[in-house]
C-alpha cells in the first residue's frame, strides 16, 4: 500500500484550549495520562485518517493525543520514548490506505533542527471528547485544592 505523510502545525493557543491540564493546574506528566487514560476506550488496532490533524496534545514523552474531527480523538503510545517530541511545533502522521495502523505507522516529529523524527506508534485508543474534557476539569480543580491547602 502506498504510505502517506501530513504535517500539521501546532497553534500555541490551540494546545493550550485543547490540553487544559498540560498547560495549567501543576499535573505532573503521570497525572495528566491517568486524566486521558480514564477518558480512553479500549485498544483499537487503527483509525480513519484522511490526511488532517485537526490538532494534538503532548502528554509525556511515550504519549500524545490526537484530534482528527474536533470531536475525534486517539490516545498514542509510542514503541519507548518519542525523542524531541517535547519540542516539537510540528507533526506528521503516516497511514496506510487512509487508516494510520498501531505497530505499523509513526508519527513523525519534526525537530527544530528540521531532522524528522519518526515515532513508532505502540497503541491506539479512541479518547471520548466529553468525557476528557470532564476529567480534565476535575483534574484542575483538584490540583488547585491541593495548592491552596484545601
Amino acid at each position: 500500500m502506498r504510505r502517506h505523510m501530513f504535517a500539521v502545525v501546532a497553534v500555541l493557543s490551540g494546545l493550550a484550549a485543547l490540553s487544559g491540564c498540560a498547560s495549567s493546574g501543576g499535573l505532573s506528566d503521570a497525572d495528566r495520562l491517568g486524566v486521558y487514560q480514564s477518558a480512553a476506550g479500549e485498544p483499537v488496532s487503527s483509525f480513519s485518517y484522511l490526511g488532517r490533524i485537526s490538532s494534538w496534545t503532548l502528554i509525556d514523552d511515550q504519549h500524545i493525543a490526537v484530534w482528527t474531527r474536533p470531536s475525534e480523538a486517539w490516545l498514542l503510545r509510542f514503541h519507548g520514548r518519542c525523542q524531541d517530541i517535547g519540542f516539537a511545533q510540528v507533526i506528521g502522521l503516516t497511514s496506510q490506505g487512509s487508516r494510520v495502523y498501531a505497530g505499523f505507522d509513526k508519527v513523525m516529529v519534526h525537530s527544530p533542527a528540521s531532522i524528522q523524527i519518526p515515532c513508532r506508534i505502540r497503541e491506539i485508543r479512541p479518547l471520548d471528547a466529553k468525557r476528557l474534557k470532564a476529567e480534565e476539569k476535575a483534574a484542575r480543580q483538584g490540583a488547585q485544592g491541593e495548592a491552596s491547602g484545601t
